[in-house]
């Protein structure tokens, strides 16, 4: 098999007009002209050796080939973008207050902080999990420099949306959920602790369908929340980043249950401009968050 180099400049390309979701788009935000990225995208193809897009209505779509060179093409730029930056950054310096919302502390939380060390060892960071009210006032009061939260519709002042994630009802693992809509009884819910707005929602979803329900264990944390629901005692609602394997998210069509919404993720900063550290940390978390998102396969779950 001939050696393969592909030009990080192409992918870079490539990248860019799928997440933009239009190579017109991309062209304009690297500085190209649109005939020179359609040029590199068949260079791609050329050096892939094997048909990355497919012809989808008036558009394109990416072939089995192509999501797999999507993903190695992120990790790729990810590992320039990292060596460019702890050859050039290694005197960043300064303090970072970062919030997550509960979802994302075991799962992201560890990528997002060992890619910004190495790169930056010299940069003290302070990470809050904690629930999306205290986020939100912890980044209004200038206690957080950023927070990635769930959006209520609520806005800081400097609110950037990251992705529209879908909710799903969520059981245990192993076997078949022990309710259907079809019998008549109310649905058990493990729920949060109120306010919570995830609950809020479900609720509100279960009563325009005219399922009864009925709070069947409470939790003050992910955790509880998680091992409840792994033991059956009831069904809970999330999205599907950061499940743990105890639980699933369960089928479209599973139980009857009615279709919920969707969530938008955002980012709350403290300022518009904030210093370099912070913004470092910021464009990483951005990366990685993206790149969780993209992988779920939301397709299916509740959406």
């Amino acid at each position: 098999m001939r050696k393969v180099i592909f030009d990080l400049d192409v992918l870079r390309s490539f990248v860019t007009g799928m997440e933009l979701g239009s190579y017109a788009k991309a062209a304009d935000r690297l500085g190209r002209s649109t005939s020179a990225v359609s040029a590199q995208l068949k260079k791609l193809e050329d050096q892939a050796g094997t048909p990355i897009f497919r012809k989808a209505g008036r558009g394109l779509a990416l072939t089995e080939a192509g999501e797999t060179m999507l993903a190695y093409a992120r990790r790729l730029l990810d590992l320039n973008d990292e060596a460019a930056t702890a050859i050039h950054g290694g005197d960043l310096e300064g303090w970072v207050r970062l919030g997550l919302q509960e979802d994302f502390g075991e799962t992201l939380l560890p990528e997002v902080l060992g890619r910004f060390a190495r790169a930056h060892p010299k940069v003290r960071i302070e990470a809050r999990v904690v629930r999306n009210a205290e986020l939100v006032e912890r980044v209004t009061s200038g206690k957080l420099d950023l927070a990635l939260a769930w959006s209520d519709g609520f806005r800081t002042a400097h609110t950037e949306r990251i992705a529209e994630v879908p909710m799903c009802w969520v059981g245990p693992a192993e076997g078949a959920t022990h309710w259907h809509a079809a019998t008549g009884e109310p649905l058990l819910l493990a729920s949060l602790e109120a306010p919570c707005m995830l609950r809020s929602i479900a609720t509100k979803v279960l009563d325009n369908a005219g399922i009864g329900w009925r709070i069947s264990f409470v939790s003050p944390s992910l955790g509880g929340l998680w091992a409840a629901t792994a033991a059956g005692l009831g069904l809970t609602v999330r999205t599907p980043l950061g499940l743990p394997d105890k639980v699933r998210p369960l089928m479209a069509g599973e139980a009857g249950l009615p279709s919920l919404p969707k969530l938008d993720l955002v980012l709350h900063r403290a300022e518009a401009e904030a210093n370099p550290a912070t913004e470092r940390l910021a464009s990483i978390m951005l990366q990685a968050v993206r790149q969780t998102v993209d992988a779920t396969p939301q397709g299916r779950v509740f959406c």
